[in-house]
């Protein structure tokens, strides 16, 4: 599989011109999790029809997002697995040098310190920062707590470019303000509140209450014999207008 103008075997660009719709950008990184599923298998070839089957959409849908990177299969022989994990890293920006800082080192804040998962999908967790003095100077996985108190400095020394808040509501704004000036502009917020960011600053929200209350209303429907559609992976997931269930984005 080749993209139009593109070398066989050479890295693909990343997409320039208009972005890509938010709903397409939510369904690449759920063919990207498909395709790394593939590689740890061994597969090295893999048909429209698996590879949707494996992201829960339409091969119809896969086909037409995948078009809009000017990236096509092989009618017949499908898409090379290892080359459209490359390219689609590329395409949501997974190549560059992402360094995540950790807002808050509470059960949550722990917990995502302890994942594994980042290092392997690109993410790179360099600080995990409270204030709680009980908290601050204990280990958490490969992480000490630093103190939020020098968030600026700490973030300087660590080349953060992307913060993780996950933080009560009453202090959230205020974190998030002082992350904003301290020169990031990627933010992912557990907060259970609706934070205001600038123009150029992207932000992200993630309520888990809203996520289980739209699991209730499907699960209602599908109880009363409603139509649930297609299958979709939305935690996290943009809406239409390309904000975050309750969050904001420029």
């Amino acid at each position: 599989m080749t993209g139009q103008g593109r070398t066989p075997g050479e890295p693909p660009a990343a997409p320039a011109g208009k972005g890509l719709p938010p709903a397409v950008v939510a369904r690449l990184t759920v063919y990207l999790r498909a395709l790394n599923g593939f590689i740890a298998d061994g597969v090295e070839r893999v048909s429209s029809d698996a590879l949707a089957e494996a992201s829960g959409v339409s091969s119809a849908t896969l086909r037409k997002d995948l078009s809009q990177l000017g990236s096509y299969g092989t009618r017949g022989v499908g898409y090379e697995v290892e080359n459209l994990q490359q390219h689609l890293s590329v395409a949501l920006g997974l190549t560059r040098d992402w360094r995540v800082a950790i807002v808050g080192a509470g059960n949550l804040g722990r917990a995502l310190a302890r994942y594994g998962g980042f290092g392997t999908r690109g993410f790179d967790v360099v600080a995990l920062l409270d204030t709680d003095p009980q908290i601050i100077g204990n280990e958490v996985g490969w992480l000490r707590v630093a103190d939020a108190a020098n968030l600026e400095a700490i973030f300087r020394r660590t080349r953060t470019n992307m913060a993780v808040l996950a933080l009560p509501a009453s202090v959230a704004q205020a974190v998030c303000d002082r992350v904003v000036a301290a020169g990031v502009r990627s933010i992912l917020s557990f907060a259970p509140t609706i934070l205001q960011v600038p123009e150029g600053v992207t932000l992200r929200k993630v309520d888990m209450a809203t996520e289980l209350q739209i699991l209730a209303y499907h699960a209602q429907r599908g109880e009363s014999g409603g139509q649930s559609g297609e299958p979709a992976d939305t935690h996290g997931a943009p809406d239409d207008d390309g904000r975050g269930p309750g969050g904001n984005a420029d």
